[in-house]
């Protein structure tokens, strides 16, 4: 759990002045803890020592140690693939490097499964379902085909969906049909894009409710999220694995599927009759004629049967 899900969701008690001092770090998160105690404290209006007092009851050793783990978590958010190549080389395991990827994919699908409550995904569902206006998806390099992803699944359950796909300077000018009506799904994992981010605030700002796919580490978005999905996406390879990623969003749709199935059934029933009157699979294909005593007729002669 990050520094600042524990401050968000810690039982604690704390005093006026701790709570202002929350308040701060919370607001302006990671960047309002990576200054001195003294600048913590004035931004807080509150004392020098209310700050120490805080981190003791937090469980620290002191501001430092506070300040200690917070700078390892924003290293963590940051870590590229080629910082990585060096914290994560293949080590000599017995089982061999795919046996032992596939196990820290596993391990890390475990945590994603205790990383959000239950109720999390109801709300997610509501949020995809019960949107008035226009479902927009987007994602960054790689996150971005899982959103796609999720508008195929989506468009099977509702009309109005957009997925943006690779984020544009143009597709800014979107932003300017988007309004309260409206929802925004976006997937974004370490290393967090730019572009994503800010588009993703300028909706916001724009009344748009913001529905968050992202990491442990938490994408800069969470910020102005109504609702942040977390999976774990660390693995044994320099690369983060999307498998996680993958899973929660397939989670949600089985989650919609058996509050929502009855409700949606006509509308997929009108699709698979669209696809079968344009053999859009193999299984809407005519079957090739046949009799008793052989096998099927082909449909066409060959060059050399012609001749």
């Amino acid at each position: 759990m990050s520094i600042r899900e524990e401050l968000a969701n810690t039982t604690l008690a704390f005093t006026s002045a701790e709570e202002k001092i929350v308040q701060v770090l919370l607001a302006d998160y990671p960047m309002s803890g990576l200054g001195t105690a003294t600048r913590l404290a004035r931004r807080a209006g509150v004392s020098d020592p209310s700050v120490t007092r805080l981190m003791t009851k937090l469980g620290y050793v002191g501001f430092a140690d506070f300040q200690a783990r917070l700078l390892t978590e924003v290293e963590s958010r940051l870590h590229s693939p080629l910082l990585m190549m060096e914290a994560k080389r293949p080590g000599g395991s017995s089982e061999g490097t795919a046996l032992a990827y596939f196990h820290s994919v596993s391990d890390s699908l475990e945590r994603t499964r205790t990383a959000v409550p239950l109720q999390a995904y109801t709300r997610a569902v509501n949020l995809l379902l019960e949107t008035k206006g226009q479902v927009v998806l987007l994602g960054g390099r790689f996150s971005r085909h899982i959103a796609s992803m999720l508008a195929g699944y989506l468009l099977q359950f509702r009309s109005g969906v957009r997925d943006i796909g690779s984020l544009s300077p143009a597709d800014f000018d979107l932003l300017i049909d988007l309004g309260k009506r409206d929802l925004l799904v976006v997937f974004d994992y370490r290393r967090y894009q730019s572009d994503v981010v800010s588009f993703a605030q300028q909706a916001h700002e724009r009344g748009v409710s913001v529905l968050l796919f992202t990491d442990i580490w938490l994408s800069p978005i969470a910020d102005i999220a109504d609702l942040t999905m977390v999976a774990a996406i660390d693995a044994n390879s320099p690369f983060d694995t999307l498998a996680t990623a993958v899973a929660q969003m397939e989670t949600v749709f089985a989650h919609a599927l058996e509050g929502h199935g009855a409700g949606v059934r006509k509308r997929i029933e009108d699709i698979e009759k669209i696809r079968s009157a344009n053999a859009v699979t193999l299984d809407a294909a005519e079957p090739a004629s046949s009799d008793d005593t052989g096998p099927s007729k082909p449909a066409h002669k060959s060059r050399a049967e012609k001749k």
